[in-house]
């Protein structure tokens, strides 16, 4: 079973400390959210777990591989990675763009092999991309990237997958449909790691909530032991009301 598994982690830039100490688990089955305001160390601690960056403390190995000596094939083959910044070098279309996602199985741009094109195919109407396939990436509005990029990783189909913020500028219908996708992929036997704002969708998919602020992991559980007035408080700063899964924010505390 291929797992993520971060220890102690560490990253520092310069005289600054991004993180320090966290230390998170990954596996198949698992839906989980990581939530934190903004400059918690989100992205640095998907970047340093990942290997994308080397911790300057702890370790992060990935199926009991070191991740920072792991070749980006090898890398893509355990793990899809959605960034938060999804940069284009390129206008292509977006099957094409869709189907970069299988590059880590060693396909090749424009010769798809069945299994790949099948793949690539799944991941285009499962985004609701259907109607835009053959259309060029750059004539996209923010909303159909974003569904785009979705589907650039699940076209991947690996064990594990990794979204950083993959609803931001997504229509609440979309919202749904993204989610009801990765809640899909780990009721199939994935597992999902996803960077959310939304702490109501959180509670509402995510099998785990972690909970991050100035660097450092505050909490890591269920929604049910984690999902509190006090946590919302702490955590943003800001004054709530929570009933089940329906949490009514009322402003900064």
């Amino acid at each position: 079973m291929t797992e993520l598994v971060a220890k102690n982690i560490g990253l520092k830039s310069q005289d600054a400390t991004l993180i320090e100490a966290a230390s998170f688990r990954l596996a198949p089955g698992e839906f989980v959210a990581l939530l934190g305001p903004n400059g918690a160390g989100k992205t640095s601690l998907i970047r340093a777990s990942l290997g994308l960056e080397k911790p300057s403390a702890g370790t992060a190995t990935l199926g009991g591989e070191d991740t920072c000596r792991l070749d980006p094939m090898s890398r893509a083959r355990s793990v899809a990675y959605l960034p938060q910044i999804r940069p284009l070098a390129w206008p292509n279309i977006v099957r094409d763009v869709v189907a970069l996602g299988r590059f880590s199985s060693g396909a090749a741009l424009g010769r798809l092999k069945d299994d790949d094109a099948r793949a690539v195919e799944r991941a285009i109407e499962a985004c609701d991309l259907s109607g835009l396939a053959a259309r060029r990436a750059d004539t996209l509005s923010g909303g159909e990237l974003a569904r785009m990029h979705c589907a650039r990783a699940f076209a991947a189909e690996a064990p594990l997958l990794i979204a950083d913020e993959p609803t931001a500028a997504l229509d609440p219908r979309h919202q749904f449909r993204i989610l009801d996708l990765l809640a899909d992929y780990v009721a199939r036997g994935g597992g999902a790691l996803v960077v959310l704002h939304d702490v109501q969708l959180a509670a509402r998919y995510a099998s785990r909530l972690i909970w991050m602020k100035d660097g450092r992991i505050c909490a890591d559980g269920s929604p049910s032991d984690t999902l509190s007035a006090k946590r919302l408080a702490d955590i943003y700063g800001v004054r709530a009301q929570i009933d089940g899964t329906v949490i009514s924010m009322e402003g900064p505390v």
